[in-house]
Formats: C-alpha cells, sequence, structure tokens
C-alpha cells in the first residue's frame, strides 16, 4: 500500500473519537488514553487521514521542569497505525512530522518510550537508562494503568536530540 495519497494533518476536535479508538485497538503497545484527555490534548495531536478516515496519530507531550526550564523536553506518544496502513511507511512520517512540529520548541532533547527500540532508532532515537530521565517522566509514569514501576516496566526510553 502506498501512503503517498495519505495527508498528515493537525489533529481536529472531530478527530478525538477515531484517535481513541486507534490508541485503543493496541492494548499490548500503547497506554491507553481517556477521550477527555485526547480532547483536551487535540492541539498536541496529528493525524493521518486516507479518504476521510483517520488511519494514523501521534501525539506530545511537554514534560515538567523544576524551577526554570534550563533543559526542556518533549515526549512523543501514541504513534498508532490502523492495521490495514501498516507497513507502508506510515509510522515513520508521523514520527517525523511530530518531530518537525515539536523542533519548532527548540527542546533540548525528543524522548519517546516505546516496545519497538529498532523502529525508533531507524528515525535517529538512542536509548538510555531510565534512570537518566525520571525526572522527567515521573509524571507519566505515576499515573500509568498498565505497570506498577517504571523500573519494570519493559518499555524502552530513547531520546533524539532538540
Amino acid at each position: 500500500m502506498s501512503t503517498d495519497t495519505i495527508q498528515i494533518r493537525p489533529a481536529a476536535f472531530a478527530d478525538t473519537v477515531s484517535i481513541f479508538e486507534l490508541i485503543k485497538a493496541y492494548p499490548e503497545e500503547l497506554i491507553p488514553r481517556a477521550i477527555s484527555d485526547i480532547d483536551q490534548n487535540i492541539d498536541r495531536f496529528l493525524v493521518a487521514e486516507d479518504a476521510g478516515r483517520v488511519v494514523g496519530t501521534i501525539s506530545w507531550k511537554i514534560l515538567p521542569e523544576i524551577g526554570v526550564p534550563t533543559n526542556p523536553a518533549v515526549e512523543v506518544q501514541s504513534l498508532s497505525v490502523a492495521n490495514t496502513h501498516r507497513g507502508a511507511g506510515l509510522g515513520r512520517r508521523l514520527v517525523r512530522a511530530a518531530v518537525d512540529r515539536v523542533r519548532l520548541l527548540h527542546p533540548s532533547q525528543i524522548l519517546v518510550l516505546t516496545f519497538t527500540p529498532p523502529f525508533f532508532a531507524k528515525l535517529g532515537f538512542k536509548e538510555v537508562p531510565k534512570e537518566k530521565l525520571m525526572h522527567k517522566i515521573y509524571m507519566g509514569c505515576v499515573n500509568c494503568t498498565k505497570y506498577d514501576n517504571p523500573f519494570t516496566c519493559p518499555e524502552v526510553a530513547m531520546v533524539l536530540d532538540g
């Protein structure tokens, strides 16, 4: 399948349910997102649209800093591509589009927590120990619905220089 005709665009409120369903379709790979969370952060989502149907999504979260932000970081999250469109480079296009958008903010680093490190390594992300990022990812980890401890979570932390 060619992804050349698929448009990647900023998400709109009308996309909320489609985004929710895409993320929900991959419970082993993705942390669930509530519809209200998606709605409240819709300005931080991109979608891939094919013939009027949302077939992919990605989002990002600005991670908190203590005090004056000297090393701002952004986490890329919720990358999801419909089964019908997997294997054609759409995930790669979504990550690149999100990274391009996030780089406009001039973060010191862009990070991802992933079960598929080889995919992100091909895009320039490098694996780092979670301990180096705990101050950044703590808010996400403390609210995790899948794992009780970030150190027992099998997700791999990876970073890309901003």
